[in-house]
């Protein structure tokens, strides 16, 4: 875990930076610098292009890493990123063209509500292109196990350029309509920063022949990318059909929610960084007994940090949506449901990684056709039903039996399960605090409320996690604190 500590200590920080810069910008520069309307257009333009980018990949992140580790030759290792690089160019070309002889047709789609969206459309198409050949040399950088610069392009550059460009907003400096296509020149320049340091790591060059397991490569993508995009409807899917039931603005408070639970991520985001390859080597190399140590580690690491998150966010929530504009409403069993979601899926440790690097990622297609077909149905029943909160159920109760397949996935065909007494330790405290602390208030200013609160509950639960020995990982950097290690 040496390499997956140190890695993962610095991707937190960079992820936490970001998701710090992030929350600076949804709570409270975009509430206050644009329109409710227009920061749930920029909301659903983001998440529509969330929806399309894994097609355009074609799975490529994914099928890059399981891969690259299996090549020991240069010649062959070029053909097979010649073959990564161009899959997706393919897929793109085609949904361009689809897109621009049905583009009058997707006009027509915003017609009649929200006609906000119709000049913006075009943009949802470069804003995937940019995000998937991101994610795509990323993968290449992971495979180098180098995945510090791109997880700061990845948490902390785009973030900054939106504080930069809500600032000019805000001294009229530049319009709105030119803020969103200012976001897509982001997205763009972040993606040729990407591919130039990744291109750095690796002496390549084109190979216009196909590796010798090309057809197995192949195979993978499809069902990669089939795999990849019922995990990202899962994620964005209820932003999107807010935007169908409800006006527009309804997609900013909702997505402010689901952005405050969404904090509880950032532990994953960054192990998974450096978790994700180094699972591929040791499934490739048939190390079962070092994949079980880490399966189990990383489950246990991840659920005991986001389990602070979880208890921080659920016990401040209130005092901080008195700090936002009014007319953004507190949805308090949206942050709790997307906020369990995300803890379950912190629960998983590396069990995505294990799959999607198996032979067995077939199953995961096919149960997660179902998921995304079941997240459709029950966010096209409850949305109109319950409003924003009815996308929230549909997410939390999709995600919930997802994970709960992937688990059980695991435990059947690798004879091995993520959970210790620690698990039940660890989630037993997070149920303490949550119900000690949530209705505790000073009564002072809701930031003097924040910091103490979270003070004390950030103070007693490491304590007690130090004092009940739950992670020796954990214990072994609290143990170098003291002597500035």
């Amino acid at each position: 875990m040496g390499i997956v500590v140190n890695q993962s200590i610095k991707n937190v920080i960079i992820t936490c930076l970001g998701f710090g810069i992030g929350a600076i910008n949804t709570l409270f520069l975009f509430t206050k610098f644009l329109e409710e309307e227009y920061y749930g257009l920029v909301s659903y333009l983001l998440s529509a292009s969330n929806l399309i980018w894994p097609l355009m990949a074609f799975g490529v992140h994914n099928t890059l890493v399981k891969f690259y580790s299996a090549y020991t030759s240069k010649s062959e290792q070029n053909k097979f990123l010649t073959m990564m690089l161009v899959l997706p160019m393919c897929i793109a070309l085609f949904v361009g063209a689809i897109g621009s002889a049905l583009y009058s047709y997707i006009l027509d789609f915003f017609s009649e509500d929200n006609t906000i969206v119709q000049p913006y459309v075009w943009t949802i198409y470069i804003l995937a292109i940019a995000l998937s050949y991101f994610e795509i040399f990323f993968a290449w950088s992971k495979v180098k196990m180098k995945s510090v610069f791109g997880n700061i392009l990845k948490e902390l550059f785009v973030r900054i350029c939106v504080m930069i460009l809500l600032i000019l907003v805000s001294f009229e400096i530049i319009t709105v309509q030119e803020f969103i296509y200012a976001i897509v020149i982001v997205y763009m320049l972040r993606l040729v920063i990407m591919l130039i340091y990744a291109l750095g790591l690796h002496e390549f060059t084109f190979s216009f022949s196909l590796p010798s397991n090309y057809i197995s490569i192949f195979k993978y993508s499809v069902l990669i990318l089939l795999a990849g995009s019922v995990a990202t409807l899962l994620i964005d899917l209820d932003k999107t059909m807010i935007e169908r039931y409800l006006p527009i603005e309804n997609v900013a408070k909702y997505g402010i929610c689901a952005y405050i639970a969404s904090v509880i991520i950032i532990p994953s985001r960054a192990m998974h960084q450096i978790t994700y390859p180094l699972t591929a080597k040791l499934i490739n190399e048939k190390g079962f007994v070092q994949l079980r140590e880490l399966y189990k580690k990383s489950s246990l690491n991840l659920f005991a940090i986001s389990g602070l998150l979880f208890i921080l966010i659920i016990c401040n929530v209130n005092e901080l949506f008195e700090l936002i504009p009014d007319e953004y409403e507190l949805f308090i069993w949206v942050v709790l449901l997307i906020g369990g979601a995300k803890l379950f899926d912190n629960l998983l440790g590396n069990n995505n990684s294990i799959l999607f690097n198996s032979d067995y990622y077939r199953l995961i297609l096919y149960i997660g056709i179902g998921m995304a077909i079941l997240a459709f149905i029950l966010n096209w029943i409850c949305i109109p039903a319950f409003g924003v909160t009815g996308a929230a159920i549909a997410t939390f109760t999709a995600v919930f039996c997802y994970n709960l397949a992937k688990l059980w996935i695991v435990s059947v065909k690798f004879k091995m399960h993520p959970f210790s007494k620690n698990t039940l330790i660890t989630m037993t405290l997070i149920i303490v605090f949550v119900f000690g602390f949530y209705f505790w208030d000073f009564g002072f200013h809701p930031i003097v409320n924040i910091m103490l609160k979270s003070g004390l509950i950030g103070a007693g639960y490491i304590i007690l996690l130090y004092l009940l020995k739950i992670s020796e990982d954990i214990n072994d950097i609290l143990k170098k604190i003291p002597r500035g290690a």
